[in-house]
């Protein structure tokens, strides 16, 4: 089920006991291995997500996301030289308007993922990922976490003890400056995210279980075959 948007009254400081600095630090062990093998084959990747931020839970995933395309068989090899397996790949879009992406899952349960764009991401795109907090090598190396935002459009800001949270809704602009981000995606988030919260979660246009003798380019092609909607956004990329 997907988080609905949270109603905080105001700010509240969570303070994280011994367990939760223990399943954050595990969790940030595992991305920084995933992200030193991309890094040694001079890739950019950045983690996203809870594990940016600090406020992990027990389902939360290693999300590790480049920010602009490249060739499949590179970020493959990276991975390849890393230790990785490969449990499965996918494409996906979410509409006919986005960037399809690339999935590379690490593990059976698909809670460690590389992700890539098969074209050009749009800016509010590539701001969407540092909306819910973002971080590089260096921080992960220094155990910086940043500021973000969850599903529940609760703003996430690490303190030495843990976070304080407060309610996004209402201070779209206040968000946006704390984050480094345009007010237009914090609007945008808060429009999809309630949404989401009164009609429910949506369906994709794209979701491309990969064979395993296939490349992403490969599989693309033939789906621009059958979508024309995915053509179309291949040219005005």
């Amino acid at each position: 089920m997907a988080e609905k948007p949270t109603r905080l009254p105001d700010e509240i400081e969570v303070v994280y006991p011994p367990e939760h600095w223990e399943r954050l630090g595990l969790l940030r062990k595992r991305a920084l291995e995933i992200v030193r093998a991309l890094h040694a084959m001079n890739l950019d990747p950045v983690v996203h997500g809870s594990v940016a931020r600090g406020d992990v839970d027990a389902k939360s995933d290693v999300d590790i996301i480049l920010l602009r395309p490249v060739f499949s068989h590179i970020v493959e090899l990276a991975l390849n030289l890393g230790g990785f397996k490969f449990f499965s790949r996918r494409i996906t879009q979410a509409t006919p308007g986005h960037t399809p992406k690339a999935h590379i899952y690490l593990d059976p349960e698909e809670r460690a993922s590389v992700t890539f764009p098969l074209m050009n991401f749009r800016r509010l795109e590539i701001e969407f990922y540092k909306f819910g907090g973002m971080v590089g090598l260096k921080e992960l190396e220094d155990g910086t976490r940043v500021p973000g935002c969850t599903k529940r459009l609760t703003l996430i800001q690490p303190t030495k003890e843990g976070h304080i949270e407060s309610p996004v809704k209402g201070r779209e602009k206040e968000v946006a400056k704390i984050i480094g981000v345009s007010v237009d995606i914090v609007r945008q988030r808060v429009l999809v995210l309630s949404r989401r919260d009164e009609v429910g979660r949506t369906g994709v246009f794209v979701n491309l279980l990969m064979d395993d003798d296939e490349t992403f380019e490969e599989a693309l092609r033939r789906l621009m075959e059958t979508k024309p909607a995915l053509r179309r956004r291949f040219i005005r990329s």
